[in-house]
């Protein structure tokens, strides 16, 4: 069995989040997280709460992970919200605060977790975009934008720190089987997975599976894709 790797997934509370950290979990690696407010993560995870929009905050994370865990490895750029509405009627805010929890909380954290891994020469980076930045969604405008520049973080990251033995790449979930999910109404959930040929929603393990693959010694060759984890729904477009 290989050594155990310092692990920092953010949002790794809830949902896919908390699917990724059990599977590395389980895999006997340290992990980490960042997290803004809810329950705690698994007894196993080492949890910090704070803001990844905050620069100071990011740090200070940073530093106690370090000194715990080691050297931050594997990042999972995890950390996301939502505030859907309707272009005409989506506020400054609402399109503000998804740019900056979702694009911008990932650059911070990509950019301090880039420091130990150029100096180590090794390093894997995984972007939890979603399905709508390439195929769209009404109401969306904010958050498809935000997941959509992600594919474009991921492919300048690649082309600037690839040589060092760092991949950046991009996991893009479709509908997912979470409790978000399973609260809306049975007809609602029909007509969603009637547009899905796989015709059902993805397991929280299944989009981590992906991930833990992207961070393993078998996806040394990848670095700036896009993979869908989607059920067909959108196929990469």
């Amino acid at each position: 069995m290989s050594e155990p790797r310092s692990v920092l997934i953010t949002g790794a509370n809830q949902g896919i989040g908390a699917a990724i950290a059990a599977r590395f979990l389980d895999q006997g690696d340290k992990v980490s997280t960042i997290y803004h407010s809810g329950q705690a993560p698994d007894e196993r995870v080492l949890g910090i709460v704070g803001d990844v929009t905050d620069t100071a905050t990011v740090e200070g994370a940073f530093k106690q992970i370090e000194a715990e865990n080691g050297p931050v490895e594997v990042l999972v750029a995890n950390a996301g919200i939502t505030r859907d509405q309707l272009l005409l009627r989506m506020t400054d805010a609402e399109f503000d605060s998804v740019l900056a929890v979702n694009l911008g909380g990932a650059f911070k954290c990509v950019r301090r977790a880039s420091k130990s891994m150029l100096r180590l020469k090794r390093g894997r980076i995984v972007l939890i975009g979603s399905v709508v930045a390439m195929y769209g969604s009404p109401g969306q405008v904010n958050y498809s934008s935000s997941k959509a520049a992600l594919v474009g973080m991921a492919r300048s990251l690649t082309r600037e720190i690839g040589s060092r033995g760092i991949t950046a790449n991009v996991v893009a979930p479709g509908f997912i089987d979470t409790a978000m999910t399973a609260a809306l109404p049975q007809e609602r959930q029909d007509a969603y997975k009637a547009t899905i040929p796989a015709g059902r929603f993805a397991q929280p393990d299944e989009v981590a599976g992906v991930v833990h693959f992207l961070a393993g010694p078998d996806a040394g060759y990848v670095s700036g894709a896009v993979i869908p984890v989607d059920g067909g729904l959108g196929m990469g477009h």
